[in-house]
């Protein structure tokens, strides 16, 4: 494989890095957005700045992606840069439409269907490749869940206190809900790109194990920041304004609920969607109020957008690794 294929599939990974902070930055600053705590551009500055800092929490999605998903020693660099271009593609496409999906399944799903162009199924790791598929099923229903209670707890605790005063506690409150969620959308989703460049340069041979290089957790972390401080302005309205109408109150319940769930996924090392968590916090709120409030129809959208994304990016990815062989040989 010429050298010149491994600069090609960094610059890749940091595109995508890129999109996937510009489609998930819907998930760090929507509700905080819609309930206008913080304007738009100081939303996404704080959000980009914990995103780079979640980045460096740890590094066990990282290795999960490098290691457990594919055979490391089956893999060539061009099926990883069949994964980002399918992954790319999605994102950026999803995004235009302003559908919030996820770019872990993007990517996982890309990698997966270069792999078996590649060299069929024997090459996936049935067991790590099923736990991303167990995740996608339980991260919207946990986030769900966890959402729901939250707000039913908080609806509980404060059911004698004047609706005014709730507003004004909540705002403050939010400030910190959407900083934790925001950092733990960094320690779990940059940490996926950051294990896609280990597997390339394992592959070529430019390190001796799947470890990741100190200069691609920083550069992971700098280029999804890049992403969400651009912001997908399309997915940020879908989430934070037309799914349901939020106050400060339901956006800390959604945020609390969420960051819960992906900081003890990123430490578990299980690389959930932070989109699918999320979104499903805010509907777990929605049916705490009730379940008239969420706009159904909306939601539908997003599922489908959901259900497809995994085997999309695996048939793109496919048909890309079949085009650069051809090509590159």
């Amino acid at each position: 494989m010429p050298s010149w294929v491994i600069i090609v599939v960094v610059i890749a990974a940091l595109a995508f890095d890129f999109t996937n902070g510009w489609n998930d930055a819907a998930n760090s600053i929507a509700t905080v957005v819609s309930t206008r705590v913080l304007s738009p551009l100081a939303a996404v500055s704080l959000a980009a700045v914990l995103n780079v800092i979640g980045a460096f929490a740890s590094e066990a999605v990282a290795k999960t992606i490098g290691s457990n998903i594919v055979e490391p020693t089956q893999v060539n660099q061009l099926v990883v840069l069949a994964a980002l271009l399918a992954g790319i593609s999605w994102n950026v496409a999803m995004t235009m439409l302003g559908l919030p999906i996820s770019a872990s399944h993007a990517l996982i799903g890309g990698l997966v269907g270069a792999a078996v162009a590649k060299g069929g199924w024997a090459i996936v790791k049935p067991g790590g490749f099923g736990t991303v598929l167990l995740a996608m099923l339980l991260s919207p229903l946990l986030g769900a869940l966890f959402g729901f209670l939250v707000m039913k707890l908080i609806n509980g605790v404060l059911r004698n206190v004047a609706p005014a005063a709730v507003t004004n506690w909540f705002k403050r409150l939010q400030l910190v809900s959407v900083a934790f969620v925001s950092f733990s959308h960094g320690s779990g989703d940059a940490q996926k790109v950051m294990g896609i460049i280990t597997l390339a340069l394992f592959a070529g041979g430019y390190i001796p194990s799947i470890h990741v290089p100190f200069w691609v957790v920083i550069s992971c972390a700098l280029a999804m920041g890049a992403g969400t401080m651009i912001g997908g302005w399309g997915v940020i309205k879908t989430i934070g304004m037309k799914m349901l109408r939020l106050q400060p109150v339901h956006g800390f319940a959604a945020e609390t609920a969420a960051a819960a769930l992906l900081q003890t996924a990123a430490h578990i090392g299980v690389p959930v969607s932070s989109t699918h968590t999320i979104t499903g916090s805010i509907i777990g709120v929605g049916l705490a109020k009730r379940a008239g409030s969420v706009r159904w129809g909306v939601a539908n959208k997003i599922l489908y957008a959901w259900v497809l994304t995994l085997p999309g990016c695996m048939f793109g990815a496919w048909a890309f690794y079949k085009l650069l062989s051809a090509v590159l040989g």
